[in-house]
């Protein structure tokens, strides 16, 4: 059977894969210990399911406008207010089928065929692709992990040319967890606006934020950088609702309408009992998200000294999202492994234990560890993980 060529090119979601492996060997009575996921292990906050449901009780369960609910609008947008003192209208919003169904109807939007997408990397594993999808290329640019994995407007010198169209930048970082203090997104702002370039900032992780740090979004920095920037959020981290499915993107009305038109003629509009029960997370907030970031807060501290403490591991402290990023090259290399992809698939079949490769977001020294789990069992995983290291390393 014949494919198109935008298909053929892109490459399956390694985070799914390692997951779909892991639960494989689950369902064969294994002990498997997946450190894989990118969702919270916390149930959604029971005041935003009550809410859903009495949604749906009281007949809300009809199609609502393509690019969202006026009502869940206009909570984003005293969101935005409250976190940002960002001010956007109704027709600067869209709501879509979770951050992930933005960022495709984004480059959908924007891109023509062969126009270019700076994309630092370490990355998430879908930005590549969506580009791809829609036509564009990808432009890669490596963040030195001595910077904190972070690029530099020197950098992005060096790729920019006629046919680049956008940047994204992602702060807090999947997979890093690093993040992008105020004066080096004004200094990438200032590149953008000289070059016009769009700033596509992905802020999905903005409420899991540790260690006093603050989160800064490059569209709050002045005027003429929100007129420049797209931003696209989500509650599926923030409040534990990743199987709701609601996204959302702010920028540009002109822009913002023709996602919504794409929209229109694709999915039509969001789950009308998501977007209720994201108008409860707005606006009935109860403590829920505080709980969890600071449960996910002590377990970092608790796992991080863990995880450099094992031989031929070292790795960037993270300052949000849930993930824990470290080089693991001389365990590697010690080992006598091809690569860290075959060393990841030897530890999930010998010690049962799941973790994402780094090639999958363009590091492939590093793997990405999720501690979105119970401290037992992160801790148990790393126990299994210095076994496997001490006994493929005295080989």
């Amino acid at each position: 059977m014949k494919f198109s060529n935008r298909v053929s090119a892109i490459t399956p979601s390694s985070t799914l894969a390692i997951t779909a492996k892991a639960k494989e060997l689950k369902a064969q009575g294994h002990d498997v210990i997946g450190l894989g996921a990118g969702e919270p292990d916390f149930n959604t906050p029971s005041y935003i399911i009550e809410a859903s449901y009495k949604s749906m009780v009281e007949g809300h369960t009809k199609y609502t406008p393509a690019g969202g609910l006026p009502e869940l609008k206009k909570a984003i947008i005293q969101k935005f207010e409250d976190d940002q003192q960002i001010t956007y209208s109704p027709d600067e919003i869209i709501i879509t089928n979770g951050a992930k169904h933005s960022l495709a109807l984004l480059f959908q939007t924007i891109l023509e065929e062969g126009d270019e997408v700076i994309i630092p990397s370490p990355y998430w594993v879908s930005y590549p692709e969506q580009v791809k999808i829609a036509g564009g290329k990808p432009v890669h640019v490596e963040g030195d992990e001595q910077n904190n994995f972070k690029v530099t407007t020197k950098q992005l010198e060096d790729v920019v040319t006629s046919k680049t169209r956008a940047i994204i930048i992602n702060s807090p970082s999947n997979p890093t967890g690093v993040m992008y203090e105020k004066e080096e997104l004004e200094q990438i702002g200032k590149f953008c606006l000289e070059n016009k370039l769009l700033i596509v900032s992905d802020e999905i992780y903005e409420k899991l934020i540790y260690d006093h740090n603050v989160h800064f979004s490059i569209a709050q920095l002045s005027d003429e950088l929100k007129n420049n920037t797209i931003i696209i959020n989500g509650v599926s981290k923030s409040h534990s609702m990743t199987g709701w499915r609601i996204g959302y993107t702010a920028g540009n009305a002109e822009i913002i309408k023709k996602m919504t038109t794409v929209a229109s003629h694709t999915t039509s509009n969001p789950a009308v009992m998501s977007q209720y029960g994201t108008i409860a997370a707005y606006t009935q907030e109860d403590g829920s998200v505080e709980k969890m970031r600071t449960s996910f807060e002590e377990r970092l501290n608790k796992v991080l000294p863990e995880i450099e403490s094992i031989p031929g591991f070292t790795c960037v402290k993270p300052q949000g999202a849930f993930y824990l990023f470290p080089n693991v090259k001389k365990a590697v290399s010690d080992a006598g492994f091809p690569s860290t992809d075959e060393w990841v698939k030897a530890l999930l079949e010998e010690e049962k234990v799941a973790v994402v490769p780094g090639s999958g977001f363009g590091s492939p020294d590093n793997i990405r560890l999720s501690y979105a789990t119970s401290l037992e069992n992160f801790l148990e995983a790393v126990k299994r993980i210095r076994q496997f290291v001490n006994k493929t390393t005295s080989k």
